[in-house]
This record gives C-alpha cells, sequence and structure tokens, in this order.
C-alpha cells in the first residue's frame, strides 16, 4: 500500500518562495507519473505540475516559469517549489502517483497567499 503525506503549506506573502513536500512510503519511487494539483475554494481541481512516465516535467501555463517540480528518489519524496507567490495560488495542494493500476493521492497541505 503506497501513502503519501504532504507538509509545508503555510501562510506567505505575496512575491514570497514556499516550497512543499509529498513524502511516499510503501513503494520507492520509480519513473512513475507523479506531481501536483490545487484546488481552490469554489474552483474546480487544477493540475499544476507533473512528472511524465518518461521523467519529462509538464506545468499548466498558469505557474510555469514561478513553480518548479523535483523529486529526490533517495528520500522518496517529491516537491513543488513555488515562487513569486501570488494570491490567486491560495489552494490546497495535493500530490499524486500513478502506479499501475492504481492513483494514489495524499491529503493535501493548505498554501495561503496573503498579506
Amino acid at each position: 500500500q503506497v501513502q503519501l503525506v504532504e507538509s509545508g503549506g503555510t501562510l506567505v506573502q505575496p512575491g514570497g518562495p514556499l516550497r512543499v513536500s509529498c513524502a511516499a512510503s510503501g513503494k520507492p519511487f520509480t519513473d512513475d507519473e507523479m506531481g501536483w494539483y490545487r484546488q481552490a475554494p469554489g474552483k474546480s481541481r487544477e493540475l499544476v505540475a507533473r512528472f511524465t512516465n518518461l521523467g519529462n516535467k509538464v506545468y499548466a501555463y498558469s505557474v510555469k516559469g514561478r513553480f518548479t517540480i523535483s523529486r529526490d528518489f533517495a528520500k522518496n519524496t517529491l516537491y513543488l517549489q513555488m515562487d513569486t507567490l501570488k494570491p490567486e495560488d491560495t489552494a490546497v495542494y495535493s500530490c499524486y502517483a500513478h502506479i499501475a493500476p492504481r492513483t494514489y493521492w495524499g491529503l493535501g497541505t493548505q498554501v495561503i497567499v496573503s498579506s
């Protein structure tokens, strides 16, 4: 059984940086598809960034150039570095991993961008 636990969400000022993490247990990371979604109040869930199963990085247009997805195989952890944060980035950020035949989800971590 794979478990994903996010951390690092907090209140941050506009323009500031923040890194959120997703620690996985139950299976070592490999080149599985994995990434980050976010959901803001009253809005539909949005795919923010992901690794494809070929190891390529894909970003939503709204975060391209500001967010960076990365992973550490030794620590079995997925990261999302968020720079130049905007109030519209406020959301619950959740990680996922598609490990065939299932997709696993974390519970999410809240990011609030406000002065």
